[in-house]
């Protein structure tokens, strides 16, 4: 096996020749990439919402005459032409300003950030559940491959991929919390509260990471350099771990950071299941009364964590693959 490359070192067979340039010219393409790409999602957001409808009808009292309601509009901005209402908004927002909540009269940032460790405790958890449980099942569906075992597992991840989440949590909610009374069904204010929103997340994710697992480790057992490790005596929990894992991670990791990804952003229904104060229960309570300063601020957040979380992957692979190159 090759050893693994060094991002700040050498890199195999070039001395290290090339390796800064490219790292540089990765990262500023990546960062281009990442301007472009949040540019074109901040204007599908402001002009979709911009469409759902005049957000001031929704809070302006009924008692408000048209006066009231006008000055309200251009007290918000809502007076000016779109364009310089987008431009207003992209302006304050690269400061980290995206305005205030209609409804709760406070920055939209600052929700965001109240609500923020929340999903990201609930993602972590999510996430360990999913690794902890489909790596190694993966592995052992993919060894005794046609058992028993093997039908089990891949019966039961086709099982997880197919339920829905909102339906697991109400049925773990039934039986942890309503009949068995062992684990709280909403909120945070206890540490068991994660527990069951956390396994509904991390067994959906599981099933998925799980069948990658299998395929993964399937395809790579059958090599010429696995059997050529189990015929040199090697120990099958070397050859396993050592050889045959280890090239099969590429695509592992790839699930995982899609999964996780949608861990951030996908949560929303069962944070609302549980009423969990995450940031996904902010954006449909935020949706609900169309308070469209944190909507906007929640989505751009939603997509620039997806987006750094596959540029984090992408410099995994380079990690775990010498083949691969800073592009």
């Amino acid at each position: 096996m090759a050893p693994l490359p060094s991002l700040w070192g050498k890199g195999p067979g070039d001395g290290g020749r090339g390796m800064g340039v490219n790292l540089r010219g990765f990262f500023i393409s990546r960062i281009a990439q990442l301007v472009v790409t949040m540019f074109i999602i901040s204007v599908v957001v402001f002009f979709i919402l911009r469409l759902s409808g005049d957000p001031i009808l929704v809070v302006a009292p009924d008692f408000f005459s048209q006066e009231q309601i006008d000055q309200m509009r251009k007290f918000w901005g809502f007076d000016r032409p779109l364009g310089e209402q987008y431009l207003t908004f992209v302006r304050k927002a690269i400061t980290g300003d995206f305005g205030k909540s209609y409804l709760a009269k406070r920055p939209a940032m600052e929700l965001i950030i109240e609500r923020l460790g929340y999903s990201w405790l609930l993602a972590a958890a999510s996430a360990a559940i999913g690794l902890t449980v489909a790596v190694p099942l993966g592995i052992l569906s993919a060894l005794k491959r046609n058992s028993l075992f093997d039908l089990i597992i891949t019966s039961m991840s086709s099982l997880g991929t197919a339920m829905p989440s909102f339906w697991l949590g109400l049925m773990l909610i039934i039986i942890f919390s309503a009949h068995l009374r062992i684990l709280p069904a909403y909120g945070a204010l206890q540490p068991e509260s994660i527990i069951l929103p956390s396994v509904t997340l991390g067994v959906g994710m599981a099933a998925r990471l799980s069948r990658m697992t299998r395929s993964a480790m399937l395809e790579v057992l059958n090599q010429d350099y696995v059997r050529t490790a189990h015929s040199k005596g090697l120990m099958q929990k070397t050859v396993v771990m050592r050889h045959a894992l280890r090239n099969a991670l590429i695509p592992i990791v790839t699930v995982f950071g899609l999964q996780l990804g949608w861990l951030l952003g996908g949560s929303v229904v069962v944070e609302s299941v549980f009423s969990w104060p995450g940031l996904g229960r902010l954006m449909i309570d935020s949706i609900s009364v169309r308070d469209n300063t944190v909507v906007q601020a929640g989505l751009l957040f939603f997509a620039l964590s997806f987006i750094l979380i596959n540029y984090a992957i992408d410099v995994i692979y380079i990690m775990l693959d010498p083949r691969i190159k800073f592009q």
